[in-house]
């Protein structure tokens, strides 16, 4: 099977997606998810993905992470060239490379905090380190959770074994869709700092769905899209400035009200 890597990847671009297009629907009910979006997500980098209802982010989130097919462009991820790639391949390149963070947390609930973030390795067929599994629950600051449900775990908590289990296989990018959307203004606070710290300590790279323009503060970057086209940037963003910049897309156009801005730390 083909992959095809690229220097400039393999150095400092973990995503990139060029000219990407992703078309849904057949002739005569066809729509435009992605139009023409060229982006790219550098290695040890927190970026934010934000627009209104409807413009395309978690469609961009899906096709870099693999979950989805381009209709046109091409997307590379670790410097492999995802289009090249068999279904079988694509599904051993997401489990091994790829970290994934929902809003709902997908654990296990007749399992320990511990078997929940061994499962990505043993589903790869790698035997997991008792050590590696202790470090990250203690990274994630689970050190004495490790053997509780997530029924014995409140919502802050259970997102911090997902992201746990998001890093155990030590992947080339973590993508988290809205993972703060659930949770509480304190816990969420609590989640994002430790993405955030994930990044300064451990040069992980983590491209970050949101509505929210406190959690997309967190951020080194945020990019903007609009009816599926990119509409700009922010780097070193405050809530403040990504909330000005979502009203001029027409986020709350619907006679809601930007959500309230916090402090970023």
């Amino acid at each position: 099977m083909r992959e095809t890597h690229t220097g400039d990847d393999r150095r400092s671009t973990v995503v990139r997606l060029r000219t990407v297009g992703k078309v849904y629907g057949r002739r005569g009910h066809r729509v435009a998810a992605l139009d023409d979006v060229d982006v790219g997500f550098d290695r040890g980098t927190f970026t934010a993905v934000m627009g209104p209802s409807g413009s395309g982010k978690s469609t961009l989130l899906h096709c870099a992470a693999g979950l989805d097919r381009v209709t046109s462009g091409s997307v590379h991820l670790d410097g492999v060239d995802l289009g090249g790639l068999g279904e079988r391949r694509l599904t051993l390149m997401r489990r091994e490379r790829v970290g994934f963070v929902f809003q709902a947390f997908n654990l296990l609930p007749a399992l320990t905090a511990t078997q929940n973030v061994r499962l990505p390795l043993e589903l790869a067929g790698r035997r997991p380190s008792h050590g590696r599994v202790a470090e990250i629950l203690e990274q994630v600051g689970l050190r004495d959770r490790g053997r509780h449900r997530p029924a014995e775990l409140s919502g802050g908590q259970q997102q911090r074994v997902a992201i746990a289990r998001a890093l155990v296989t030590a992947p080339a990018v973590v993508f988290a869709d809205e993972p703060t959307g659930a949770l509480d203004s304190r816990s969420a606070r609590s989640v994002l700092g430790l993405l955030r710290e994930t990044v300064r300590s451990a040069g992980q790279t983590i491209v970050m769905v949101t509505h929210d323009p406190v959690a997309a503060s967190y951020a080194d970057r945020v990019v903007f899209l609009a009816d599926g086209r990119l509409a700009g940037e922010l780097r070193a963003p405050t809530a403040e400035a990504v909330a000005e910049r979502m009203t001029h897309l027409g986020a709350w156009d619907d006679g809601t009200t930007a959500p309230t801005a916090g402090e970023r730390r």
